[in-house]
């Protein structure tokens, strides 16, 4: 969900291994905050986003990193795969083939979120994403080349969140 974005700053947390998810630690060793921030739509928050990286911090998808959303609202899981796609289309990765077959994937993986609840995202790069809802997995969807374009909805420099990018790179090296 990436529509007219404004990010606001937030602080970054001490990196003490007890306030890192256990999926996160399982999934990212060493794993690091990058940064955070929150993610707005005409005025209304969306999520909180937060960029965990790495002992060599984010390598532009060469190196695993996770992105968790702790969503402010609740969403329908189609609405959420619909405007991510959106974002994808936006960006200009994918054929238009390549694009449905996204759409059907995320349509099946993504659940409905409420008030609270935490997705992650993890970047597998040459392998694709495997997604996580409060710490429990979801699935994987096993295409690199999905992997790339659904987190460029972030982290491209062309993202229509560019404020929120700016935060979660803040402490990215």
């Amino acid at each position: 969900v990436m529509l007219l974005a404004t990010a606001q700053a937030a602080s970054i947390p001490p990196n003490n291994p007890t306030d890192i998810p256990a999926h996160i630690q399982q999934e990212l060793p060493n794993a690091r905050l990058s940064g955070e921030g929150s993610y707005r739509w005409f005025g209304l928050k969306i999520y909180d986003a937060a960029l965990w990286v790495g002992e060599s911090g984010y390598q532009n998808n060469s190196a695993a990193f996770i992105l968790n959303l702790s969503y402010a609202r609740d969403l329908h899981g189609e609405r959420i795969a619909q405007a991510s796609i959106d974002e994808i289309r936006q960006l200009g990765m994918g054929s238009r083939i390549q694009q449905e077959a996204w759409l059907s994937a995320m349509k099946a993986l993504f659940p409905d979120v409420q008030e609270g609840t935490q997705i992650s995202g993890v970047f597998i790069p040459e392998r694709g994403a495997r997604f996580y809802r409060d710490g429990k997995l979801l699935g994987e969807i096993a295409d690199p080349k999905f992997a790339r374009a659904f987190f460029a909805i972030w982290l491209d420099p062309r993202t229509s969140a560019s404020g929120l990018r700016s935060k979660l790179l803040a402490n990215s090296r």
